[in-house]
């Protein structure tokens, strides 16, 4: 069964019709790879998901639509975004914005234990812990802004361009991470203009072309597809 269902959803920008009628899944566990070009209708997607922008059709997760709810309301829900550009909020310490990250629960104890977590899974943020967030570098903000939305205790993960402007060896700890959080059961979205890292760690993947599902199946056959290949991964038939 779907937990998150997708069925020919439209967003559009004013004259702009960015997504055109987009159908996907997500089963519970899985890890999703949403790949394509810049302009293709990733991050529109997952803002139509977080409901950050106005969408027609259909976005079901766990059974209940989630047109026409707030943000917060979808958030509440069980959905964490880790938007594109991080979205940590500068002027707060790390601990702080860890803290914003779980202000919906009331679990104390279980906070602290997620807390432990996420900061041994990113032991550079147990260092910078006063630290304000706008001080850290680009990777380190990254570190956060999941360590943040993992506070939250999410049902679905919905990550944007993880790897965006890192080093290589930050992006290959925070892809790290990423297949460690997977492997614990948490189910993610992941929109990636890298295509080769997530295809190879996700599970299934789908390909946006100008707002439409192009190509879909699992990830080893994507990494397999000729037309993938050429237009994603650098490699000439």
């Amino acid at each position: 069964m779907s937990l998150l269902s997708l069925s020919q959803v439209e967003v559009h920008y004013g004259g702009i019709r960015a997504l055109k009628g987009v159908s996907m899944e997500v089963r519970a566990g899985e890890l999703v790879a949403l790949i394509g070009a810049n302009g293709a209708g990733k991050t529109t997607t997952l803002r139509a998901i977080a409901g950050l922008a106005r969408a027609t059709g259909g976005i079901r997760f766990d059974g209940q639509s989630l047109l026409g709810q707030a943000p917060h309301a979808i958030a509440r829900s069980g959905i964490a975004l880790v938007p594109e550009g991080r979205g940590v909020f500068a002027q707060l310490t790390v601990d702080e914005n860890l803290a914003m990250g779980a202000y919906s629960r009331g679990d104390r104890a279980a906070i602290e234990k997620d807390r432990e977590h996420v900061l041994s899974l990113f032991p550079r943020l147990a260092e910078r812990l006063t630290q304000t967030a706008g001080t850290l570098s680009g990777g380190e903000q990254q570190m956060l802004a999941i360590g943040r939305a993992l506070l939250s205790r999410p049902r679905l993960l919905l990550l944007d361009e993880p790897s965006m402007g890192l080093a290589p060896l930050l992006v290959d700890r925070i892809f790290e991470v990423i297949r460690r959080v997977s492997a614990e059961g948490v189910t993610m979205l992941l929109v990636e203009q890298n295509a080769n890292l997530a295809l190879e760690v996700a599970s299934r993947a789908y390909v946006l072309e100008n707002g439409e599902v192009s190509i879909s199946g699992s990830a080893a056959d994507l990494l397999g597809n000729p037309k993938v290949q050429a237009a994603y991964l650098g490699i000439e038939g």
